[in-house]
């Protein structure tokens, strides 16, 4: 059997061939700029800390304060037990599944409890993260942004303008 390869058609060749194949869309890297603009319109995000049992992906509410992801968690949660004073990922994102194309930022720095009362003062003032999940989070936590990187798939939309989540402060 010879004809097109399958990608001309956008369907499989051989048994199974009438499902449909997956278009695959070209990854861009955001700048700096970009990236940061999508980071501080987030709400919900995911920190990556390790332990001594391994790495755990946590989600959590948070915002961006001066130069600082800022999220509330408890003192005796993972996050609260580990977190401080060493290295962790930061990310959030968004996909449009019907249009498939989205963005991600990664931040990778390091992560400091916040106890200070101006600081705190001043975080409640700009936007202070808001917990969905019950449960007392009382500990705040700052990741600093040492190194902010970001992908956008998919070309011809602006992730900002077209955002489906978006902070209005």
């Amino acid at each position: 059997m010879s004809g097109p390869p399958f990608a001309e058609h956008g369907r499989r060749p051989g048994p199974g061939r009438d499902q449909k194949v997956a278009i695959v869309l070209e990854s861009v890297e955001l700048s700096l700029s970009e990236a940061e603009t999508l980071l501080r319109s987030g709400v919900t995000g995911r920190v990556a800390v390790s332990t001594p049992k391994g790495p755990h992906i946590l989600p959590v509410n948070y915002s961006v304060v001066g130069e600082h992801v800022v999220f509330r968690t408890s003192p005796y949660s993972i996050l609260g037990t580990h977190a401080h004073r060493t290295t962790v990922a930061f990310e959030t994102d968004t996909f449009d599944h019907e249009r498939q194309r989205g963005w991600s930022v990664l931040v990778r720095g390091r992560a400091e409890v916040i106890n200070d009362a101006a600081t705190l003062e001043s975080i409640h003032r700009i936007w202070p993260p808001r917990p969905w999940a019950a449960g007392q989070r009382n500990l705040h936590i700052g990741v600093r942004l040492e190194e902010v990187t970001g992908r956008r798939l998919g070309s011809g939309w602006d992730p900002v303008r077209e955002a489906t989540v978006r902070r209005i402060v």
